[in-house]
């Protein structure tokens, strides 16, 4: 679009699918892509925990879709916070994958935590996972966000308002050496309520989502940001405050 005034799209960049241990079973990628649509999201990102085997499905029912679909993580670091890990390709959260599960230990129970299934894009389930996605890895926050950027992706600090598996709720405090790309306001507080109880973060980008973990949550919440174009590589922009895109705070 050239050197065009960038325009306004709604993202959403922390959807869970029904792999996560407390996602729910409707939450698999046919449903959650036409409900996004139907909400007139333009990008989300999928997270599930310390798992991204849904990934290439919600990617896949989203073809032709007006929706943009960001590979993406919600890992827990060795001190129990959650970051989302947002990619461009497939490719580097695959990288990142491997590098997780290397350092996840525990098997799910089913019973305590629920099925971890994998499926496709038809709604056919291909598989489950039997990881404790549930827990925490072996990983700290520094090397975490570190290993994200080196492998071409994002680092957002999830929930930093929530009281637990948040940087803010385990440490008391977001570490000035840990080089995040924004922070996450949970949907109950929201951007404008984040900066009114974090003044002290004011350099940050802020974003909202809806941790949607059921179908009706998907559109619940979103980030609107200035954009050239629904893209990974437009939204690190504006997540950076580069070349004119931005977050869109207030109404």
């Amino acid at each position: 679009m050239g050197d065009s005034a960038p325009g306004v799209f709604r993202c959403n960049l922390h959807v869970h699918t029904c792999l996560s241990p407390c996602g729910d079973l409707d939450m698999h990628p046919q449903a959650l892509v036409e409900e996004a649509v139907s909400q007139g999201l333009d990008i989300i990102a999928i997270c599930d925990h310390n798992s991204s085997e849904n990934v290439p499905y919600v990617l896949r029912a989203a073809r032709g879709a007006p929706l943009c679909v960001i590979p993406g993580m919600e890992v827990t670091t060795r001190e129990e916070a959650h970051v989302l890990a947002l990619f461009g390709e497939v490719s580097g959260l695959s990288l990142l994958q491997e590098y997780i599960y290397a350092r996840l230990e525990g098997l799910n129970d089913e019973e305590a935590f629920g099925l971890q299934p994998i499926v496709n894009e038809a709604g056919e389930v291909e598989g489950f996972n039997e990881r404790l996605l549930i827990g925490a890895t072996a990983v700290s926050l520094e090397d975490l966000v570190d290993r994200i950027h080196e492998y071409g992706g994002a680092a957002i600090a999830a929930h930093i308002d929530r009281p637990s598996f948040s940087v803010i709720g385990q440490l008391g405090f977001v570490p000035p050496n840990v080089p995040f790309d924004a922070l996450e306001i949970s949907s109950r507080l929201g951007i404008e309520g984040g900066r009114e109880k974090f003044p002290e973060l004011s350099a940050y980008t802020f974003i909202t989502s809806s941790d949607a973990h059921f179908i009706q949550d998907i559109g619940r919440a979103y980030t609107r940001m200035a954009l050239h174009e629904p893209s990974f590589a437009e939204v690190v922009k504006a997540l950076r405050k580069q070349d004119g895109r931005y977050v869109v705070e207030g109404s």
